[in-house]
């Protein structure tokens, strides 16, 4: 059954490695799962799940092995809910009375009810005490009120009375391709590492501890500065104008970047990189910075990140005195080339639908003066411009 599980696991994309396999299997020697079903889906996500994107294929394939879940195209299917669950489950968290009135209906009994019910019932239900439903007092459904009854669909516990949880997945789909969200931004982020020690001595090095003591006969305590990640990154964030639709997703991936790099310098720029570009919204036209001083200040060895839809007439890159706002002596593209010179690492992170980019001119030469480097807003987009930035 467990290799059957591992098999799966693998066959859906789940990168389980033979280590994890028989670190799962030590634990449960060890009866880590102390004998629950749910206990042992806990203590197995926990270690064979290392990126979370994976959790909802490792919650599918539970369901599917062990037959103890919904998977996303199965309805409810009253001859797979498992006796042995609600069983322990009265055991467990029932009291003596309560247990004593599950066994005068008997549990058979609950759970044949609850096929009938199942087979009969084809919309929703308020109230009652028989269909599967809400606010009633029928053992099945939501929020009613009885001490025997099956928990479906209700966000939490609030007597502690249902005999079983039997509901939908606890994860969503963290599918690559999907909108970031705050969740798995930082884990696309963190694709970027160069660790260094750096700052003053603040962490114990045990090894160094341990061989300094064996030689001097004495405890003497070894300190080291800690290991942070030493990578350099600008990052250039459109603002304004069709960017308005995606401000959202922009504040939450300058949010992640905050925390994710220590080393972290922001400008803004409206449509296009020109002479000058700022560090505050509200002051955008008292306190510029002129862009060449940008290129002067931060060398060669940062990473720069753009984060903008693209989407503008071509003149606005092409043409001096394109920009909407002011008069440019020079064009974007003279700008957007220098950029790319001093700082061959350069990727373009555009929040709009990849299926969007050949409807516009301008998105398709931004991504040519960056040697096509413009990757979409999502948590496979990301993680694939951390990856060409750390080359």
């Amino acid at each position: 059954m467990f290799l059957a599980f591992f098999a799966a696991l693998r066959e859906a994309r789940v990168p389980v490695t033979p280590r994890e396999f028989l670190d799962l299997m030590r634990a449960l020697e060890a009866d880590l799962a102390d004998k629950s079903v749910e206990d042992f889906y806990r203590l197995s996500r926990a270690l064979l799940v290392k990126d979370e994107r994976n959790l909802d294929k490792f919650d599918v394939v539970f369901a599917e092995v062990f037959r103890g879940a919904l998977t996303p195209s199965a309805g409810v299917e009253p001859t797979e809910i498992p006796a042995e669950w609600l069983r322990r489950a009265i055991e467990r968290i029932l009291s003596p009375e309560e247990r004593a009135e599950i066994e005068a209906l008997g549990l058979e009994a609950l759970l044949a009810k609850l096929a009938e019910r199942l087979a009969e019932q084809r919309e929703r239900h308020q109230g009652g005490n028989k269909r599967i439903g809400t606010a009633g007092t029928s053992p099945f459904g939501a929020y009613g009120d009885n001490p025997a009854g099956v928990r479906m669909g209700q966000e939490r516990s609030r007597r502690s009375s249902a005999v079983k949880i039997w509901d939908k997945r606890e994860f969503k789909d963290f599918a690559g391709d999907e909108e970031l969200g705050p969740r798995n931004i930082r884990l696309a982020l963190s694709r970027l590492r160069r660790f260094a020690r750096e700052g003053a001595a603040e962490e114990l090095d045990l090894d160094d501890t341990i061989r300094s003591t064996a030689d001097h006969g004495y405890l003497d305590v070894k300190m080291r500065p800690e290991r942070r990640n030493a990578v350099k990154v600008l990052l250039f964030l459109d603002v304004g104008g069709s960017m308005d639709w995606h401000v959202e997703a922009a504040e939450s991936l300058f949010a992640a970047a905050r925390l994710q790099f220590k080393r972290l310098e922001h400008f803004y720029f409206h449509n296009c990189l020109y002479e000058s570009v700022w560090k505050s919204n509200r002051r955008r036209f008292e306190e510029r910075t002129p862009t060449m001083d940008v290129i002067n200040s931060f060398g060669r060895d940062h990473r720069v990140v753009f984060v903008g839809d693209a989407a503008m007439s071509p003149h606005e890159i092409l043409a001096p005195g394109g920009s909407v706002e002011r008069h440019n002596p020079e064009s974007g593209e003279t700008w957007l080339r220098r950029a790319v010179a001093h700082w061959p690492r350069s990727v373009w992170i555009n929040p709009s639908p990849p299926e969007q980019w050949t409807y516009a001119q301008s998105t398709r030469i931004i991504s040519g003066l960056l040697d096509q480097r413009m990757y979409p807003l999502t948590p496979d987009g990301v993680e694939a411009a951390m990856r060409a930035l750390a080359r």
